[in-house]
C-alpha cells in the first residue's frame, strides 16, 4: 500500500472512512462483550488513514468522519469514548465529563496539529469535555499505529477484527479481563475470563 493515498476531497473517501469506523465498533462492543458505561480508548491518525506517515498530514474532516462512525455504535449503547491525543499533548485523553467524575483534569484544549484532528473532533462534539492525562479503559482501538497501550486496564487481549483497516490505516484492537491470581489451586470466575463486569 505504500505511495497509495486517498484524497480527502471525495466525499465517497469520508463516507467509507466512517462506514469502516463503525464496524469496527460494532465487532469490538461484540468481541469485548462492552456495556453501558463502558471506556473505550481511541487511537487515531488521520495522517494514516489517508495513507501517510503518522504525524504529517492531520486532517479535521476525516476525524469528524471517524467520530461519528464510532460514536453511531458506542453512543448508541452508552459507552464512552476516550480520545487519545498525539505525543505533542503526551498522549493526554480527551473524555465526556460524566463518564469520569472525580478524576484529577488538566486544562488543554485539543488542536488538529497539537492533540490531533480526532481528538479535536471529539473535544468539539462532546457535550462537557474533559482532558485526562491518564484512564484505564476496558478495551481500544488503535488506527494507525498510535499506541493505546498506556491507557488499557490490565490485562489487554488483542482482538482480530474482521475491519482491519480504516481508511488506509491499520486498525488493531483490544479488550481487557481481570488478571488471574493464586497459581494452580485456584479457581476462577469463568465468566469474568471474557472482561470486566
Amino acid at each position: 500500500m505504500a505511495g497509495i493515498t486517498y484524497e480527502v476531497d471525495d466525499k465517497n473517501v469520508v463516507e467509507k472512512i466512517k462506514s469502516d469506523a463503525a464496524n469496527a465498533a460494532a465487532e469490538l462492543v461484540d468481541a469485548a462483550h462492552l456495556k453501558k458505561g463502558d471506556i473505550v480508548v481511541i487511537g487515531c491518525s488521520t495522517s494514516e488513514t489517508l495513507g501517510n506517515q503518522v504525524g504529517s498530514h492531520s486532517v479535521p474532516e476525516v476525524g469528524k468522519a471517524i467520530y461519528e462512525g464510532l460514536q453511531s455504535i458506542f453512543g448508541a449503547k452508552g459507552i464512552y469514548i476516550a480520545a487519545q491525543c498525539c505525543e505533542h499533548l503526551n498522549r493526554a485523553i480527551i473524555i465526556e465529563h460524566e463518564a469520569v467524575p472525580n478524576a484529577e483534569i488538566v486544562n488543554v484544549v485539543p488542536q488538529p496539529k497539537a492533540g490531533g484532528s480526532f481528538a479535536t473532533a471529539c473535544y468539539a462534539a462532546f457535550k462537557a469535555p474533559v482532558a485526562l492525562e491518564h484512564i484505564k479503559a476496558n478495551a481500544g482501538i488503535d488506527i494507525g499505529g498510535t499506541l493505546i497501550g498506556m491507557h488499557l486496564r490490565e490485562v489487554a487481549v488483542p482482538v482480530r477484527l474482521k475491519q482491519n483497516r480504516i481508511g488506509m490505516a491499520i486498525v488493531i484492537a483490544a479488550r481487557t479481563r481481570p488478571k488471574f491470581i493464586g497459581g494452580e489451586r485456584a479457581h476462577y470466575d469463568e465468566s469474568l475470563k471474557e472482561g470486566y463486569v
